[in-house]
C-alpha cells in the first residue's frame, strides 16, 4: 500500500486488522441490483463458480435497490447473501452491499451478466500481488458486438478517461468499467460516499489523490439483456461535474495564476498611456483587455483556492501544500491590508484623475492617458475588493475548521 498525501480523518483512518481464522472469508463479491431477474441468477452462478472452481473462501452479496420483479428470491436460490438499500442509486447499493463484505478483498461488478464474474479470480489475483484497485478495462480486452453503443465506446467513455487522466495523472483505458476490485484497507482510504453513478469516478479519483496503485487487466464484455438503466447526456454531467469539483487546482489556480500575470502585464504596461510598436498601435482595446484578464485570473485564482481549502476540511481531497502556504499568509488581517491597499491606490487614481480633468487639462492626448488610467485604477480598486473577500471568505472557513477539531 502506498502511503497517501495527508493524514486521514479518525472517522475513515483504517486500523490493522485484526487475526482472522483460517477458514475466513477472503474474497466478497458484491453486485447492485434494481430488476435484474433476467440476469441476476446467471451473475451469481458465475461468481459461484469462480469461488468454487479457484478453491476461493468466498461469497457473493447482491445489495438489491428495490426490485420488485422476483430478483431477489432468484438470487437467494443461487446461494447469494442479499442486504437491502432503500436509498435509490448505483453508488448507494455498492455502499450497503460492501458494508456487509466480511472480505479482506472484494470485487464489484454489475449484474445485468456484461461482465463475466466467472473471471473474478482475475482480479483477485492482482489484489493478492499488493495492487490496491484492479480495474477490468473493456478496451484491453474484448467488447462483443452489440455490447456497448457506438457513442458510448467512441466518444463517452474515451472522452471521461481522458480527462480523469489529464485531471489527476492517470493512465487509465477504461475509466468506467462496471468490474472492479479492490482492498478492504483501500475501500476505508478511499471513504467513498456518493449515491449515483458518479461512484464509478469518485473511487478513481479518490484513490488517485491518495496516491493507492491502481491496474488493470483484459476483460471480455457482453451484451446485456433488457433496458439499460443509463441515462447518457445526465449520467455523463454527473462524471464531468464530479471531475471538476475534484481538481479546482488544474481548473481554476493554475488558469487564474496564468490569466492574472498576462493581465497585469498589459496593465502595467499600458497604465502611462497609448503606444506604437512595430507599426502597431497598442491602445485603449488592449488596456480593457488586460484589467478583463486580470479581473478573471483573480477570480478564478481565488474561486480555486477556496473550493480547495473547503474540499481538505470536508475530508475530499489531501492537504496541498503550496495552496496550504497561500491560506496561511493570506489571514484576515493581511487580506484586509493589502486588499484594502490596492482598493485605496484605485481610488487615489480616479481622485487624481478628477482634479486634473476638473482642473482644464483636457487635451486629447491627456484624456487617452486619463482613461488608461481610470482603466488601471478601476483594476487594482476590483482586486482589492477581490482580495477582502476572498481573505473573509478563507477565514470563515478556518473558523469552521477550528471549530469542528481535528478528525471532525
Amino acid at each position: 500500500m502506498k502511503p497517501t498525501n495527508a493524514p486521514h480523518s479518525a472517522a475513515t483512518q483504517p486500523t490493522a486488522a485484526p487475526a482472522t481464522p483460517a477458514d475466513a472469508v477472503e474474497v466478497s463479491i458484491v453486485m447492485p441490483c434494481l430488476n435484474e431477474k433476467d440476469t441476476i441468477g446467471e451473475c451469481v452462478r458465475k461468481a459461484r463458480l469462480a469461488i468454487e472452481t479457484h478453491n476461493l473462501r468466498g461469497e457473493v452479496i447482491v445489495a438489491d435497490n428495490g426490485s420488485t420483479d422476483g430478483s431477489i428470491e432468484i438470487a437467494r436460490a443461487g446461494g447469494a447473501t442479499v442486504v437491502h438499500q432503500p436509498l435509490r442509486g448505483y453508488g448507494a447499493a455498492y455502499l450497503m452491499g460492501v458494508r456487509h463484505a466480511r472480505g479482506r478483498y472484494i470485487i464489484i461488478g454489475d449484474s445485468d451478466d456484461t461482465y463475466d464474474f466467472a473471471d473474478s479470480h482475475l482480479l483477485l489475483e492482482r489484489l493478492r500481488s499488493g495492487v490496491d484497485v484492479v480495474l477490468g478495462s473493456r478496451f484491453m480486452g474484448n467488447i462483443l458486438p452489440g455490447a456497448m453503443p457506438w457513442p458510448n465506446r467512441y466518444l463517452g467513455n474515451p472522452i471521461l478517461t481522458t480527462m480523469l487522466n489529464v485531471l489527476f495523472g492517470q493512465r487509465i483505458s477504461d475509466a468506467h468499467s462496471g468490474l472492479r476490485g479492490f482492498t478492504r484497507e483501500a475501500w476505508q482510504i478511499m471513504d467513498l460516499r456518493t449515491t449515483g453513478m458518479e461512484f464509478a469516478s469518485e473511487m478513481l479519483i479518490k484513490a488517485s489523490l491518495r496516491r493507492l496503485s491502481i491496474a488493470e487487466i483484459p476483460i471480455t464484455y457482453h451484451p446485456r439483456l433488457g433496458d439499460s438503466k443509463l441515462n447518457r447526456i445526465e449520467d455523463a454531467w454527473r462524471h464531468i461535474r464530479f471531475m471538476m469539483l475534484f481538481s479546482p487546482g488544474t481548473l481554476f489556480v493554475l488558469p487564474g495564476l496564468v490569466l492574472l500575470a498576462i493581465g497585469l502585464a498589459l496593465v502595467a504596461v499600458l497604465v502611462g498611456g497609448p503606444f506604437i510598436l512595430g507599426g502597431v498601435y497598442i491602445g485603449v482595446h488592449y488596456m480593457v483587455l488586460g484589467s478583463l484578464l486580470s479581473v478573471l485570473g483573480l477570480m478564478l485564482l481565488t474561486f480555486g483556492v477556496s473550493a480547495k481549502t473547503y474540499a481538505f476540511r470536508e475530508h475530499l481531497v489531501d492537504q496541498d501544500r503550496w495552496i496550504d502556504a497561500l491560506v496561511s499568509f493570506f489571514t484576515l488581517e493581511r487580506g484586509l491590508l493589502i486588499g484594502g491597499a490596492l482598493a485605496a491606490v484605485g481610488a487615489v487614481v480616479f481622485i487624481n484623475i478628477l482634479v486634473q480633468y476638473l482642473g482644464g487639462d483636457r487635451a486629447p492626448f491627456n484624456e487617452l492617458v486619463y482613461l488608461h488610467q481610470a482603466l488601471a485604477g478601476a483594476t487594482t480598486l476590483l482586486i482589492g475588493m477581490q482580495i477582502i473577500s476572498a481573505s473573509f471568505f478563507l477565514s470563515l472557513l478556518d473558523i469552521a475548521r477550528q471549530h469542528s477539531g481535528p478528525g471532525e
